[in-house]
């Protein structure tokens, strides 16, 4: 189920933490394209579309007009120049995002091949709860938890205790 090439740990953890705190019957907009996570969550039995790869800083219309009542943003706040923006338009009522957090020992995240495919913002964990409480979010639930990897070094080893991934649960206030 979270075998193969998936990152199996942040994908259990994240779907345990949709299960918590959102209801299978309600509908849910996922940021962003189709992605394994989405998929993870139906093949779970929650209904979820995602948005169509439109630049979320530029045009925030799928979730003005969006009819569904939580909306998840998984790993994608992160790569927007003003996530602000997005967070505050949101009509739904109740929010799920996941977030890398910035790490001291490693830089942000760049491809080389892939314009798209970088981290304007790292945040810690404070930083990103006042975006949310700014943008008008009351946090309800929050947990982090670490990313080993199977590398041999000084950052490797850090990456055991030192917590990379970030995941809420907020409602609008």
């Amino acid at each position: 189920m979270y075998e193969n090439n998936f990152p199996s740990k942040r994908y259990k953890i994240t779907l345990d933490f949709v299960q918590q705190h959102i209801p299978k019957n309600e509908e849910i907009l996922d940021l962003g394209v189709k992605n394994p996570l989405s998929e993870l969550l139906k093949s779970n039995g929650f209904s979820v579309s995602n948005t169509n790869g439109e630049d979320l800083d530029l045009d925030c219309s799928c979730v003005q007009n969006s009819s569904a009542k939580v909306v998840t943003a998984f790993e994608i706040l992160e790569h927007l120049v003003a996530p602000f923006g997005v967070l505050k338009e949101i009509k739904a009522k109740k929010l799920i995002a996941s977030i890398p957090l910035s790490l001291w020992f490693a830089s942000a995240y760049r491809s080389q091949t892939d314009l798209r495919d970088r981290h304007f913002h790292e945040f810690e964990d404070w930083q990103f709860d006042w975006l949310l409480e700014k943008a008008g979010w009351q946090i309800v639930a929050r947990k982090k938890w670490t990313n080993p990897t199977k590398k041999i070094g000084i950052r490797p080893i850090f990456r055991y205790f030192i917590p990379r991934y970030y995941i809420i649960y907020a409602e609008r206030k």
